[in-house]
């Protein structure tokens, strides 16, 4: 009757992830896009395991998204040197691997790229400024 029937969990979430963004150091933006890239994923198999196509693909593009215009154009290639162009390597294979999990419906493409995220995502815990011994 008027408008939209939003989903109040769904506007509940966003608000939630629109005040952690709007808080968070340059670090935990990064956690946060590895927890949103992570999360897409997850959702993407539900969907593939109900024959949910079309969801399915806008939460893998929302992955490659956060991958390639998140993570990926985060780094400094010029300051992180050798280790800024592996994880830019690294981004554009998760990419394409997710590509092709969207393209194959390939539920292992979708779990390898998850695991290479999570060992990222912990690395990036593990350097978490409050974390230091400086």
């Amino acid at each position: 009757m008027f408008g939209r029937n939003l989903n109040p969990v769904a506007a509940y979430a966003d608000v939630g992830v629109a005040a952690k963004i709007k808080s968070a150091t340059p670090h935990q933006l990064i956690l946060l896009l590895f927890e949103g890239a992570s999360s897409a994923i997850s959702v993407a198999k539900l969907h593939i395991e109900r024959g949910e196509i079309a969801q399915k693909g806008k939460l893998i593009s929302q992955a490659i998204d956060i991958i390639s215009n998140g993570l990926k154009a985060s780094l400094n290639i010029e300051a992180g040197g050798k280790l800024a162009e592996q994880l830019a390597a690294l981004y554009d294979y998760m990419a394409r691997r997710l590509l092709s999990a969207n393209l194959e419906n390939n539920i292992a493409a979708l779990d390898e790229v998850s695991t290479l995220l999570d060992e990222i995502h912990s690395a990036w815990i593990e350097i978490t400024p409050d974390n230091s011994d400086s």
